[in-house]
């Protein structure tokens, strides 16, 4: 699936970035912790030039834990990314961030006071993963419109925290073309791309695809299968049999199954799933190399 959503705002967007950078100290790069990699936008790597990141895995109540540990060892073994898992909804978790920021940033910035000269700090990320709630909750206010769709924030928005950091939140960056379809279908898996952007059938069977492989014992427990189904098609025929998807002589709704396994997993019904793993963007790299 080729998947190429990429709005103007998005280019102006990275144009400003470019701009703002030189008067950036640490960059805070917002991830999905369900697709960590995927999630992690390659421009952005490039555009804060060596800078210290803070690599923050939002949503890690709906990733896999022990597969959010491996991406926590696989980031942090470059010296200067340091992670922190979080779920950005959680009022009291928010509330701490700002506690945990500083403390990195004083890490990260040994030189510098704080207190006369405040972190200069951007916060960077795909569309959809939670930077402006995160950018909200840090804040104590609302700054930015928050939504559960990607492209809400569509400008940069500055605010100082008063305790040693000033942010500046900027809108969600795709990048223009995706080659690696992977990628493509797990953004698109996790909402980070538009629906109108993308195939529902075709994101759902590669979902199915997946789960089947990897979460087996999660569709049985949800679904409440006999037994598990052979393939992705097989999958999706028997959701659309007991959820609705029947039409008239007995024909599956394939676009209406696709939706209801795409919801169920979006809103971790499925329990907590990880839909990438170290090991496994490795040997898709090679593979990728090889064709």
């Amino acid at each position: 699936m080729a998947v190429q959503w990429y709005p103007g705002h998005m280019h102006k967007a990275r144009k400003n970035i470019k701009e703002a950078m030189p008067q950036i100290d640490v960059v805070i790069e917002v991830l999905d912790a369900r697709i960590p990699y995927s999630s992690e936008n390659p421009a952005i790597a490039e555009l804060r030039q060596g800078r210290p990141c803070i690599k923050i895995l939002n949503k890690t109540d709906l990733a896999d834990p022990e597969t959010t540990s491996l991406w926590i060892k696989y980031f942090e073994q470059d010296d200067g990314i340091k992670t922190i898992e979080l779920i950005a909804e959680r009022k009291n978790q928010v509330k701490q961030l700002p506690q945990q920021i500083l403390a990195l940033c004083r890490k990260m910035l040994p030189e510098r006071n704080l207190e006369k000269k405040p972190a200069r700090v951007m916060i960077l990320g795909i569309p959809n993963v939670g930077k402006s709630t995160l950018m909200n909750g840090l804040a104590g206010r609302a700054l930015a419109k928050v939504g559960n769709e990607p492209a809400v924030t569509k400008a940069q928005q500055k605010t100082i925290l008063g305790n040693g950091i000033q942010l500046l939140d900027t809108p969600g960056i795709l990048w223009p073309r995706m080659n690696d379809q992977n990628t493509g279908y797990r953004l698109a898996v996790t909402g980070a791309i538009k629906s109108t952007a993308m195939d529902y059938e075709d994101v759902a069977m590669y979902a199915a695809d997946l789960l089947l492989k990897a979460y087996p014992e999660a569709l049985m427990h949800r679904y409440k299968f006999k037994k598990l189904p052979k393939d992705d098609v097989d999958l999706l025929e028997s959701i659309g049999r007991i959820r609705g998807g029947l039409r008239a002589g007995g024909r599956i709704d394939m676009h209406k199954a696709s939706e209801v396994l795409l919801h169920n997993l979006s809103a971790g019904e499925l329990g907590r799933i990880s839909l990438e793993w170290p090991e496994l963007v490795a040997e898709q790299q090679k593979e990728s190399e090889e064709n």
